[in-house]
């Protein structure tokens, strides 16, 4: 297109682009960027605001003192929460790479990255049964009357004993009788329809973790309807992800707030509430109450996990990550306390009419999801829609996290490979892993699947993530250096890290970081599921897989040692330490300053003395074959010349 410009005549091209309007264009043409900002603060918050922001907040925050605890969350979030994150998306965007390139910063430390796959794998696993089970919730909610409303079904005991008569109306032995109520409630043996149901119907558990049994063939269902959506939505990468996620992060806040206008205006809900915030203040002197605050921002924002520097790589070079990071660890702590006024307002209307404390029916993980809440909802009127969009919720926040997890091994994999081939066939790589993701999880939708569901969860990514954070934290402030980190920071960002944060990453977050990882040694407790002790064998089997992501981190780093140059053991650890000289951002345009391409000459010089004159010798030959190859052309057939020496056979 030829346009006429102060007597000038310019030729641009197109691209078919209509005269006029702006070409949009990725800034990273080979390795693709979010559609715009947006996208990527809205995968960000679908990463960090997850099922744990609903089953484990607000159990935490009612056994930890109420309104107490909120002042430890959110020292615990100033302090470490927000830091970390920032720390993550500034080291991804700087190098535009995933969990396992961004380690050219110090290639000996690139176990760090396999462990964050490792640990990401794990999580991707379960974490897609857990959205499996919402789904069969979901499909099972299609009905005028929910199936774990009553005690008359062929999976209920004779211990079952229900919220809701048979008349439809509420049960007078459990509500009105005084006596019969504190019969009931001690009663060790008393189950609701919805434990049954859960135990019984949906999970049809085994007695041992051992013993898995058949398959439970509508649970494989939809499991396998998970993995097909999670693929749908990543096959293009974050051009299909980044679309989706304007529905999976906005629409579970449009249901949380209808069951929280819903769960307000029933009777008992103010109790549920107020025994949700009422402080107490005196255990905020309790230790255990700082560590659980520190853990649950540190596995909420979903430190560690990889996923973070998986999504910032695809930022534009100069966006500003540090706004993202703070809007992002804000909101998803905000997601937190609203979810806890939405389910304890629930809470308080089903204690109410049970006649029993809210602490009676209430729960944290799965036996909230799944047996307390569900329980609640045989209460409201058209109980099935409020099943629906309670389950739906719970889908849409699962896929949030899912989609990330995916995203993290596949870009690993692709960054790792990085052969044009590789890139342009990403999506098989998506398909490859969601099927061997798939796979992965059958076993755990056999009998014994909740059993591993727990200890995956409890094990795979619980003290290892810790480990994980601290040495990359270790790594880049002071292995790779504090100064040279601030400089690309601002080179990124215009403008220096804040002088606080600047004092987080090098200070205090790597001691809250150590204080979780000493808190959750101390607090340690063998993992049981209700009455079920697990054996030691499954135990062992629990420690494995949380060793086996650390465990990365020193073989890795023993191997790089051993294959870095260098005489003795001090220079091949310092080659191994130094950062790789492709080490920066990943545009020629963005390589400024330090990062502008050194002469061979420079190269030479940041050699180990002994190979310095080896070294330039080897440069000088090479530089006279090459002016030799350049004076050295063939005549074609067609009377086009070509050069032997072609830097860009490619081109």
């Amino acid at each position: 297109v030829a346009l006429k410009c102060g007597g000038l005549l310019l030729l641009c091209e197109s691209n078919g682009a209509v005269p006029g309007e702006p070409v949009k264009k990725d800034e990273n043409s080979r390795r693709g960027n979010w559609g715009n900002q947006i996208e990527f603060v809205l995968t960000s918050v679908g990463y960090a605001v997850g099922l744990g922001n609903v089953w484990r907040f607000p159990y935490l925050c009612y056994r930890n003192g109420g309104g107490a605890f909120m002042l430890p969350y959110f020292i615990m979030l100033v302090f470490c929460g927000i830091p970390l994150f920032f720390l993550e998306l500034s080291f991804g965007q700087f190098a535009s790479l995933g969990c396992l390139g961004v380690w050219r910063i110090s290639p000996m430390f690139k176990g760090v990255g396999y462990g964050m796959m490792v640990v990401s794998t794990y999580i991707g696993i379960y974490y897609n049964v857990v959205i499996c089970i919402a789904f069969y919730y979901f499909f099972m909610s299609m009905t005028n009357l929910l199936p774990w409303t009553y005690c008359n079904n062929p999976w209920n005991t004779p211990d079952c004993s229900g919220v809701v008569g048979q008349d439809g109306t509420l049960n007078t032995s459990l509500a009105n009788t005084t006596s019969l109520v504190t019969e009931v409630v001690n009663r060790t043996k008393r189950t609701s329809p919805s434990e049954e149901y859960w135990k019984y119907y949906v999970l049809n558990i085994s007695d041992d973790i051992g013993n898995f049994g058949e398959v439970h063939l509508p649970i494989l269902g939809c499991l396998a309807i998970s993995w097909v959506v999670v693929f749908l939505c990543l096959f293009r990468g974050v051009k299909s992800s980044g679309k989706v996620v304007y529905f999976t992060a906005t629409f579970p806040y449009v249901v949380l707030t209808i069951l929280f206008i819903r769960g307000i205006t029933l009777d008992g809900a103010i109790n549920g509430i107020k025994y949700y915030l009422t402080p107490q203040w005196e255990k905020v002197l309790d230790a255990k109450v700082w560590g659980d605050a520190a853990s649950q921002i540190f596995y909420s924002l979903g430190c560690a996990w990889g996923g973070l520097i998986t999504m910032a790589s695809y930022n534009k070079f100069h966006n500003n990550c540090f706004r993202d990071s703070i809007i992002i660890s804000i909101t998803n702590c905000a997601t937190s306390v609203y979810a806890g006024f939405v389910i304890f307002s629930i809470l308080g209307f089903m204690a109410h009419h049970l006649n029993v404390p809210v602490s009676e029916v209430a729960d944290h993980g799965p036996g909230l999801a799944f047996v307390a809440y569900p329980e609640a909802l045989t209460l409201l009127p058209i109980s099935p829609l409020w099943s629906l969009l309670f389950f739906f919720m719970l889908i849409l926040l699962g896929l949030g996290t899912q989609f990330c997890l995916l995203e993290t091994l596949v870009t690993a994999i692709v960054d790792e490979i990085g052969t044009d081939w590789i890139i342009r066939h990403k999506t098989i790589i998506t398909l490859s892993v969601a099927i061997v993701g798939f796979l992965l999880g059958i076993p755990l939708t056999t009998r014994a699947g909740i059993y591993w569901l727990l200890l995956m969860d409890n094990y795979a990514a619980s003290f290892s993530l810790v480990i994980i954070s601290c040495i990359m934290c270790v790594c880049v402030m002071y292995v790779y250096g504090h100064r040279k980190y601030f400089k690309d920071v601002e080179m990124m960002l215009g403008f220096p890290p804040p002088l606080f944060f600047k004092i987080c990453w090098r200070f205090i977050s790597p001691t809250i970081i150590a204080f979780i990882l000493v808190f959750t040694v101390i607090q340690y407790k063998p993992i049981t599921y209700n009455d079920y002790i697990y054996p030691g064998w499954s135990l062992a089997i629990g420690f494995a897989m949380a060793l086996s992501s650390v465990i990365c981190i020193p073989i890795y780093a023993i191997y790089k040692v051993v294959r870095s140059p260098g005489a003795t053991f001090r220079e091949r650890l310092k080659n191994a330490c130094r950062a790789d000289p492709n080490w920066g951002p990943a545009l020629k345009e963005h390589r400024t300053g330090r990062y502008a391409a050194m002469t061979s000459e420079d190269a030479v010089e940041d050699c180990p003395l002994k190979e310095r004159e080896e070294l330039k010798e080897e440069l000088k030959e090479e530089q006279k074959e090459r002016k030799d190859d350049i004076s050295l052309t063939i005549q074609g057939s067609n009377g086009s010349t070509t050069t032997h020496n072609n830097p860009n056979p490619s081109a």
